[in-house]
């Protein structure tokens, strides 16, 4: 099973992919698929969460970014620890995935808007073609202060 039939998988150019869970096979499929780092924002001890990702991961030689972000409460350093690994592994092919791309979606839809020039229609409108932002209020709120913060 290939990586881009992971749940919720998005491909947003040639080095970036964002996705919800990736299941053993498909983790097992990233270095094959040229990948070369993984950003993990699902928390270990999420009943979705694959035992032994991080290995899985490093037997591949793929770098292993964990920024667990606890969906009932994210954070600003979260947020802030992500674009450091985004910065860090520019260039490289990214995987970036959570357990179903709603944590994911968010943090990289402010990373655009403060990094990439998006704009704040499209930063909404990229978190709508995954979820429905205005159903978690948490995250409404987390997205919108985000945005009007200074830098990413």
């Amino acid at each position: 099973m290939s990586v881009n039939q992971a749940f919720n998988f998005k491909a947003l150019n040639d080095f970036i992919s964002t996705a919800g869970l990736l299941n053993e096979e498909q983790l097992n499929a990233l270095g094959a698929e040229g990948y070369k780092v993984v950003i993990n924002l699902l928390p270990q001890e999420s009943e979705y969460a694959i035992k032994g990702e991080p290995s899985i991961v490093a037997a591949q030689g793929i770098d292993y970014e964990y920024i667990p972000v606890d969906f009932a409460s994210p954070l600003e350093s979260d947020y802030q620890r992500f674009s450091e690994a985004m910065s860090i592994h520019s260039g490289k092919k990214l995987m970036v995935h959570c357990a179903a791309n709603y944590r994911v979606s968010a943090f990289y839809a402010i990373y655009a808007f403060h990094n990439l020039g998006w704009s704040e229609s499209q930063v909404y409108s990229f978190i709508g073609t995954i979820w429905n932002l205005g159903e978690h209020t948490v995250w409404e709120e987390f997205v919108s202060n985000m945005l009007n913060a200074k830098s990413g």
